[in-house]
């Protein structure tokens, strides 16, 4: 809420979760997850095990913000801000690696291309971004409706949502066509009103069992992935039903982040200067999506990185892991620094730009939202 610090086991659990994110694409872009028509191999089962630890990771991403947006003010300069970061990588990384002689999505698909850098939103240049940012422009309404809502109000339309959007299709075995496995925004916006709901009345049932929930939830999300493995010959049922335990809208995906929600309740951070670090990184941490989620970076880093941290090529669960690590320690890092020097550059934009009218007139509208 404005004027208070910022959670810092909140902002740890939001620096985690996108460590988790890139953990994720990592053992996409690798090929260390169990395939249907692939042999099992040690290094698969240890990928889809992380994956699974790791997949609650969107969920938990957009539970903190329910959670702490339903208690604070819209700000239409907070929305902007967001707009202008997103924009930021999406005109910052083609122009680096033009200069540096490299292909872009310019060169290769031509206006087409340039759309993407210029209108990330519309084009879903970022489909969590994309998603994420139009959560934000509707949580004046979200906010307006979960605070004027009874609790039982709240839980009847809850019960409901999460039934036509993720109650049905996690114990269906064919796929709807109404379904988008939770990329998109309808999804975001069930997820930001259970975490709003939480917020305002909270649960003793997760405050008290939240590490068992994910730990449970996400054995349970690698159980069924490889027990549709193994039953992969019995029909197409269960070749679809394989990918399901990975659908971010499946119910074990939802209650894995609920439950890691709840067990971070329990992580106590003395205030000092690691408390400040922590919230620090929390804040940076959307930057690490946006710099190697970028259109011309998502299929180019693993190779990148894989030269660098294993040269030869090497197989084997060692440099699997070594990989795992090294990959995921330099995007995060790489990401954080490039963000603070973009904070860096917009705290700057902002004495410049901020006595403008322009930004006399977004303030105003701050006042319009503002809590009373």
């Amino acid at each position: 809420m404005a004027g208070k610090k910022r959670t810092a086991n909140y902002e740890l659990l939001r620096s985690l979760a996108m460590a988790m994110v890139i953990l994720l694409h990592f053992l996409s872009r690798s090929g260390r997850l169990v395939e249907l028509d692939e042999p099992l191999s040690p290094e698969r089962l240890v990928g889809t095990a992380v994956e699974a630890f790791s997949l609650m990771a969107v969920n938990t991403y957009v539970l903190i913000s329910g959670y702490f947006g339903v208690k604070s003010a819209f700000k239409p300069t907070k929305a902007v801000a967001l707009l202008c970061r997103i924009w930021f990588y999406a005109l910052l990384v083609p122009a680096a690696l033009m200069l540096a002689g490299m292909p872009t999505a310019f060169s290769d698909q031509g206006v087409y291309g340039a759309l993407q850098y210029l209108f990330p939103i519309e084009t879903e240049h970022y489909w969590f971004a994309t998603s994420y940012f139009m959560l934000y422009l509707l949580t004046p309404a979200l906010n307006g409706a979960v605070r004027g809502m009874t609790q039982k109000q709240l839980q009847i339309t809850l019960a409901g949502l999460m039934v036509l959007f993720c109650g049905i299709k996690s114990f269906c075995p064919v796929a709807f066509a109404f379904d988008r496995y939770g990329y998109d925004l309808p999804w975001f916006i069930c997820v930001y009103l259970l975490a709003a709901y939480l917020g305002r009345f909270g649960c003793s049932f997760l405050e008290k069992w939240g590490w068992p929930l994910y730990i449970g939830s996400a054995a349970g999300s690698f159980g069924v992935n490889l027990g549709m493995y193994f039953l992969r010959e019995k029909g197409e049922c269960f070749r679809y039903y394989f990918t399901v335990p990975f659908h971010y809208n499946f119910v074990l995906c939802l209650t894995g982040a609920l439950g890691l929600f709840y067990g971070f309740a329990r992580v106590s951070i003395k205030e000092g200067w690691l408390a400040g670090v922590i919230r620090r990184l929390g804040a940076l941490s959307f930057g690490v999506y946006l710099l190697h989620e970028h259109v011309d970076l998502r299929g180019k880093w693993y190779g990148w990185l894989k030269v660098l941290v294993n040269p030869g090529g090497n197989p084997g669960m060692g440099y699997f892991l070594l990989e795992l690590i090294s990959c995921t320690g330099i995007l995060f890092m790489a990401g954080i620094a490039i963000d603070w020097l973009r904070g860096r550059l917009f705290q700057g934009a902002r004495r410049v730009l901020g006595k403008t009218p322009l930004a006399r007139e977004l303030k105003k509208l701050d006042g319009y939202f503002a809590l009373k």
